[in-house]
């Protein structure tokens, strides 16, 4: 094994868990020296959803490519790396075989340690991330509360130290991505639906839409299904009375517009006021928000102003950085690396993978 380099441990990590196939160079779990990620987007788009067989077999297609990407211009060798840590749940299990694989034979092959991570550590660790160039700035301060909001996963945790988690509710049913991606089509818009109805919420000039919020009592749970249906059974009541009856003909934007702010504020309350109340209840020193779903605009700068209202600072790596990506697998692989943890090459993909308490 190599010795660390003066910044930390140097980390190859590769993430396959759903749709994007993504490898990194990461130091001292801060330092991104290269991330690089090949999106399906375009290929599951004529679907309106992933298509597990298919997104495996794209990552066997991308994944050389995007290692050989990732080294180019990193400035290191494989004699400065200290371990490789890949995704192993939770996720699509083709997709994860396939990075899971390919991280265990680039183990084996230069000698080097091998961590398995949790995909919604590294959700949660992206917050750490710093990009080349960029002053590191200071860490998210303990203890503290984060979002992690995307296609598959929408979950409350607290963190009182690094690896230490308190779950504290999560979705009982859809994640909001998948929320989004639903209503997405319903309103005849592009996939994915986060995007799409963010574009038409901005467009909107009538703002009088309201739909249902599932608060589910005193729980920091999350429900969506209900505001997915009020919102097939509005966009249908929509559509009858514009007269449309055929699937391809679609509202008019401005209808469009107006349902889509609808539901995307429907969907920012519930979590921006939950997340709240947990962080007050914690005595959170930090707010952190990730996951695919924390590029939405509305859910940034209205977090953004009740944590500020709140005296807690808010820390959300920028858009790439909440997609899926192997630099946020680097963050928390670097953190399991240095608290002596290691994985055997026995390693299996776990679907249903929880977030470790």
């Amino acid at each position: 094994m190599t010795a660390s380099r003066a910044g930390g441990p140097l980390v190859l990590a590769v993430e396959s868990s759903c749709d994007e196939t993504g490898i990194a160079l990461v130091e001292g779990g801060r330092r991104i020296l290269s991330n690089v990620v090949a999106s399906q987007v375009a290929l599951h788009a004529p679907t309106g959803g992933i298509v597990p067989e298919v997104a495996a077999r794209a990552h066997l297609r991308w994944i050389l490519p995007v290692l050989d990407e990732a080294w180019q211009g990193a400035g290191v060798s494989w004699a400065d790396v200290d371990a490789v840590a890949v995704t192993r749940g939770p996720g699509l299990a083709g997709s994860l075989l396939v990075g899971i694989n390919v991280a265990k034979t680039l183990a084996w092959i230069h000698d080097k340690p091998f961590v398995g991570v949790n995909h919604l550590e590294g959700h949660l660790y992206a917050a750490w991330l710093r990009d080349p160039g960029q002053a590191d700035g200071e860490e998210p301060e303990f203890p503290l509360v984060a979002l992690v909001v995307s296609g598959g996963h929408t979950f409350l945790v607290e963190m009182t130290d690094h690896l230490t988690y308190r779950l504290l509710g999560q979705t009982v049913d859809d994640a909001a991505g998948e929320a989004f991606d639903k209503v997405g089509r319903l309103l005849g818009l592009d996939y994915p639906g986060g995007p799409a109805i963010q574009r038409a919420a901005g467009d909107a000039s009538r703002r009088d839409a309201v739909f249902p919020r599932a608060w589910l009592g005193d729980s920091y749970d999350f429900s969506f299904s209900g505001l997915k249906t009020a919102a097939r059974r509005t966009v249908e009541a929509a559509r009858a009375d514009a007269g449309l009856r055929e699937p391809e003909e679609h509202l008019p934007h401005a209808a469009v517009a107006e349902l889509a702010w609808g539901f995307q504020e429907a969907v920012v309350d519930v979590l921006v006021t939950k997340t709240i109340r947990a962080a007050v209840a914690a005595g959170a020193r930090s707010i952190v928000l990730g996951g695919g779903v924390a590029a939405n605009a509305a859910l940034r700068a209205r977090l953004a102003g009740e944590a500020e209202a709140l005296g807690v600072p808010l820390v959300v790596p920028r858009p790439g950085l909440c997609t899926d990506n192997g630099a946020m697998i680097g963050a928390a692989g670097a953190r399991r690396f240095a608290a002596g943890e290691r994985s055997g090459l026995d390693l299996e993909a776990t679907p249903s993978l929880p977030l470790a308490r």
